[in-house]
């Protein structure tokens, strides 16, 4: 039997490790899943600061004057409507209409592209579009040459405007900067994964150390914190934003996880539009929707079972103690017919059944953190 793959590790790696993180497998990456606690960290971000590791992330360059009309075949958004320094959500689909990545495309000239994928979607990805590739457009895998950061919290443009002296104006949500910081390019946008303000920052991974350092030196003001995977996880469920290979995968769609405005289907054909203009037609048979636990109980965690009266109907996806609204709550592939906001349905969770109820999207909304 051979021995497993080393696990990948960013450049922040060794950060991480001064810090006192807790470094886990995610998949196979080396990654910090908390450094003081996912609660404290959690709460750093609702309150003020927090900033994320994202260097595992991916980033494809494509370019060229074919370079939109070629995303377009891939991708369910309509990457013609961005101007210059927008970026959108979209996602990369199978013939099925299966969700084989989500990602943010970003237009960072006037014809070219950056694309953010997931960490465990970057071979994936990249060969699937590159089997797709049409003449006159260049793609390219940059993954290993970048180092990435998440900036979040409420206090995010406050660190913005201290770090830069008022230099850059900040990029408005959903779009981009492109900077020059001592010779080397930097893309700071303002989307985020927490439901908090915020940027994300790639830059070459031989200036991580250094920009990592100088990002926590510059917050400590705002009281800023270093986090993790797991406040990540708890930030991000608390606002349902679905996780690639939990709450998305190649057997769900975008229509089924209600997320369909970021589906154009009126563009030309993009690869999995047949299948999803089929299932719009004809209804989905499920959705993908929020629950919270009613009363005391375990929190939820993937793949539990959950029944309507005495009946098993689905098994969750995400779940978690979230910190906010102080109780579990998830997220599962409901049939139609029973995915209302207020529907009772009950959680197993170590072999006991627990009462829950569905809930209108997000569970948390920005400002109404606990103190």
């Amino acid at each position: 039997m051979s021995a497993p793959a080393p696990l990948k590790k960013t450049p922040l790696y060794d950060q991480h490790v001064q810090l006192g993180a807790k470094v886990v497998d995610f998949g196979g990456w080396a990654m910090p899943v908390q450094y003081s606690s996912i609660m404290d960290e959690h709460q750093a971000v609702r309150t003020s600061l927090g900033v994320f590791d994202i260097s595992h992330m991916g980033q494809f360059f494509a370019a060229g004057a074919g370079a939109a009309d070629w995303l377009n075949t891939l991708l369910t958004n309509n990457v013609t409507r961005l101007e210059v320094g927008e970026c959108q959500y979209t996602f990369l689909l199978n013939a099925a209409g299966g969700v084989i990545d989500d990602l943010i495309v970003y237009r960072i000239e006037d014809a070219a592209y950056l694309l953010v994928v997931n960490a465990a979607k970057i071979e994936e990805d990249f060969a699937w579009m590159q089997s797709h590739l049409t003449s006159g457009v260049s793609f390219q895998n940059c993954s290993d040459l970048f180092a990435g950061f998440a900036v979040q919290g409420p206090k995010s443009a406050q660190l913005f405007d201290a770090f830069f002296d008022g230099k850059y104006s900040r990029p408005a949500r959903n779009e981009i900067l492109t900077l020059q910081i001592d010779g080397a390019t930097y893309y700071i946008a303002r989307t985020g994964y927490t439901g908090e303000d915020g940027f994300e920052v790639f830059c070459p991974a031989t200036e991580a150390v250094r920009s990592w350092k100088d990002i926590l030196e510059r917050g400590a003001q705002f009281n800023i914190k270093a986090c993790g995977l797991g406040a990540r996880d708890t930030l991000r469920l608390e606002m349902c934003y679905p996780l690639n290979g939990s709450d998305l995968s190649a057997e769900t769609t975008p229509i089924e996880a209600g997320l369909s405005i970021f589906v154009d289907l009126q563009k030309p054909a993009f690869i999995g539009r047949e299948a999803l203009a089929e299932q719009r037609s004809a209804g989905v048979k499920r959705r993908l929707v929020p629950f919270k636990m009613a009363g005391a109980s375990p929190p939820p965690r993937a793949h539990y079972p959950i029944f309507r009266n005495g009946i098993q109907i689905a098994e969750t996806t995400s779940g978690t103690l979230s910190p906010t609204l102080k109780c579990g709550i998830g997220m599962a592939y409901i049939p139609t017919e029973f995915a209302r906001i207020g529907e009772q349905i009950e959680v197993e969770i170590r072999g006991k059944r627990f009462p829950a109820v569905i809930e209108k999207k997000p569970l948390h909304r920005a400002g109404t953190a606990a103190a």
